[in-house]
């Protein structure tokens, strides 16, 4: 068995491993945690060793299981509903749809607080953020939708040769079988990257485009593990997508949180939501962002027209995404 440190730096493609991994850092946290703070509901847990202190993200305790047994207890459940929304069910409880945050919500913190307290941040953040894109390609594997992570190019023309702007887009959710957003042809070239993620390049005029590499009926997913400094150009990049090829698209965000430790024992909330409201309205309307853990905002209103929970992205919203 890799040691835990390499075991979270280990791509994952599996919700059962997933389940393994975080089984293994919630039996090691015990071990390791000196304390914690409690702010506004949140846990800021901290680990001292030989006189330095190591701080993990803040953690939100209704979320969070932190007790091994109750998160395995936990797990079944989740598979089950897993099951039940890929059979086609969309009738679930409060309870099960909280379940369904609460369980991804502490597969992607337990990685996080492994990370803070085993390996070094700047290595750490990338592997982050990988993890969480690979959960959540992993449910929408689960629950039947299927999915490939592309990486969008565009190229344009500068003084020193043909160069690419890459639209951060994680994944892509299709109806069909099969994924026609990145379907082979002579205008496009596909570099497999890390046997996952393709990168398809744009070429030609927005009419010559049109309809031809990324299909309407498809959705076009940025999964990311927050908002801080990525919202607007989120917004941006779909603009500039639908007008390289002629037509509307559909496209979301998926983020873990918007909540970060500030200094040693206080959190901060890092969603700017009246820029968030402005993009909205003047410059370009996503069709939906969802959370595991949103912001106090996205519970009241205007903000609650556009913010979700991401449980019910896959209950509820997912059919409607994917059919007009």
């Amino acid at each position: 068995m890799l040691p835990l440190d390499k075991d979270l730096q280990q791509k994952k493609s599996s919700i059962s491993e997933f389940e393994l991994i975080v089984n293994r850092v919630l039996l090691y946290l015990p071990n390791v945690l000196s304390g914690f703070e409690e702010k506004s509901g949140y846990l800021l847990f901290y680990s001292t060793n030989a006189g330095t202190k190591k701080f993990v993200r803040p953690i939100n305790k209704s979320l969070f299981i932190m007790d091994p047994v109750q998160f395995s207890l936990k797990m079944g459940e989740f598979k089950n509903i897993l099951v039940k929304i890929a059979s086609g069910e969309r009738v679930f409880s409060v309870t099960e749809k909280m379940l369904i945050d609460s369980v991804l919500y502490t597969i992607q913190q337990a990685m996080g607080a492994g990370f803070d307290l085993l390996v070094d941040p700047n290595s750490a953040r990338k592997h982050v953020g990988n993890r969480f894109e690979e959960l959540i390609k992993s449910v929408f594997t689960e629950i039947g939708v299927p999915n490939k992570k592309v990486v969008i190019k565009i190229p344009y023309d500068t003084e020193g040769g043909t160069k690419n702007y890459t639209c951060e887009n994680d994944l892509i959710l299709s109806p069909y079988p099969n994924i026609t957003s990145d379907n082979k042809r002579e205008e496009i070239v596909l570099d497999v990257e890390n046997d996952q993620s393709e990168e398809l390049v744009l070429s030609g005029s927005a009419e010559d485009a049109a309809e031809k590499y990324i299909n309407p009926f498809e959705i076009v997913v940025s999964v990311k593990t927050t908002s801080k400094d990525r919202m607007g150009k989120m917004f941006m990049d779909k603009i500039l997508l639908e007008k390289f090829v002629g037509h509307n698209l559909k496209v979301i965000g998926i983020f873990l949180n918007d909540v970060q430790r500030k200094e040693t024992n206080n959190i901060s909330y890092t969603l700017v939501s009246g820029l968030f409201m402005v993009y909205n309205k003047f410059i370009t309307e996503l069709n939906g962002v969802y959370y595991l853990d949103p912001p106090p905002n996205a519970e009241r209103e205007p903000y609650n027209k556009h913010i979700k929970k991401f449980s019910l992205l896959i209950t509820e919203d997912i059919d409607g995404l994917l059919s007009a």
